[in-house]
């Protein structure tokens, strides 16, 4: 069991406030902090104590895989299968999906072989794993997830009633189906610039006009339209999250987002938790590397509008609760204690355990390590019988594992 140090991203679309908060630090940050990073991916890696130094928690775990991953050494290949972040969304994100794992697969052999380098600005597949991801609200959250209902679409083009849309909004219309949505996505995403100057602000100026004349339940779509073509004037993407559903989250709901999803995060902090893995294909809403090809070779026009998620109690440890995913990749558990509780640490592989309210302390093999709010400890399979102690007010924590 290992205290960690954990990398923090400094996107500008984070917050200056949200991960400096959690970590006691001087509030507002001198940069805008989008996510800190928990796990053991080589571009980012958490690092632990190393006699006067720092260890990067990676190479922890591949000089001692059996201790570290337990029975899941194999089927993990000997590193960590999950990925834990902290996200503060203080602007939109790029709309975005992710490959599925036969597609990194095929995409990092591809590219390798193209001689592309894994940092180049125009690299699709910085590793060879696929990034489904679950993201828990800590705050209230806003997301685009998945592509709506297309006749729901429809009347939320009609009711926007700009008459450049006309030709798109009667193209969907005519095909309401996944071949409609990729005909008309990929037809937006790929307009000319010049073509986009004009309808992104006639756009804008049809929301205004809808919320004059009461958006009624599409108010908060219209609202979107203004924010998102503020920020990102004359960016296909604005087009694009007409497409998508908008979820509102609360605290403690949680999304699950599969290989092919396109989604974006608008606003607010959570918990993301996902496969140990970078890949990333953009659609918009950015200026970093976009690549509509590779996108419209993963994206899934067909798949229904991701659930959202509340926790069910754990049932091999009294007092978690635990988020149900597809995957085995990672699995998610929570735990809101009163005070002075006792807990035992469920789970068999490694797992890293971070507190996000109140205090708590975690004991395994004789060794018992303080967690504060914001601090997070690292504990390998050979860490059992870990118990999770609070203080007197309680605390909130978070447990990431593997789901085997």
């Amino acid at each position: 069991m290992e205290l960690l140090e954990n990398p923090i991203r400094t996107y500008a679309w984070g917050s200056r406030t949200v991960i400096a908060e959690l970590l006691g630090d001087v509030v507002p940050a001198p940069h805008p902090q989008a996510e800190m990073w928990l796990g053991a991916h080589p571009a980012a890696s958490s690092t632990v104590p190393d006699g006067g130094g720092r260890r990067p928690l990676h190479r922890l775990i591949a000089d001692d895989p059996i201790a570290a991953l337990g029975s899941g050494r194999d089927r993990w290949a000997g590193r960590l299968p999950f990925l834990l972040k902290v996200l503060a969304a203080e602007e939109p994100l790029s709309l975005q999906a992710h490959p599925s794992l036969e597609q990194a697969r095929e995409g990092w052999e591809r590219e390798n072989a193209a001689g592309i380098a894994v940092d180049a600005r125009d690299r699709n597949y910085r590793d060879a794993n696929h990034k489904p991801e679950l993201i828990c609200a800590l705050t209230d959250f806003v997301a685009l997830v998945g592509f709506r209902e297309p006749v729901r679409t429809v009347e939320l083009l009609r009711s926007l009633d700009v008459p450049e849309l006309g030709a798109y909004t009667e193209l969907l219309a005519g095909q309401p189906g996944p071949d409609g949505l990729r005909a008309l996505f990929t037809t937006w995403i790929t307009l000319p610039q010049s073509v986009l100057d004009a309808l992104v602000p006639a756009l804008q100026e049809g929301a205004v006009r809808l919320l004059e004349r009461g958006a009624g339940d599409w108010t908060g779509e219209a609202k979107m339209v203004l924010d998102l073509s503020e920020r990102y004037p004359g960016d296909a993407g604005v087009l694009a999250a007409l497409l998508l559903n908008r979820v509102d989250l609360v605290p403690g709901e949680a999304l699950f987002l599969p290989a092919g999803n396109l989604h974006a995060y608008l606003s607010g902090a959570g918990i993301e938790l996902m496969a140990n893995s970078d890949n990333v294909l953009r659609g918009g809403l950015t200026p970093k590397h976009v690549d509509v090809p590779e996108l419209l070779r993963v994206l899934d026009f067909a798949a229904p509008p991701p659930a959202v998620r509340r926790p069910a109690p754990e049932p091999s440890a009294a007092g978690w609760q635990r988020y149900e995913v597809p995957v085995e990749e990672f699995l998610l558990r929570r735990a809101d204690t009163g005070g002075r509780d006792k807990l035992d640490v469920p789970g068999t592989g490694a797992r890293i355990l971070l507190c996000t309210s109140g205090s708590a302390a975690v004991e395994a093999q004789g060794t018992e390590i303080e967690l504060p709010r914001g601090a997070a400890v690292y504990l390998s399979a050979a860490d059992t019988g870990a118990v999770l102690s609070t203080g007197d007010d309680g605390a909130t924590v978070f447990l990431a594992g593997d789901g085997l």
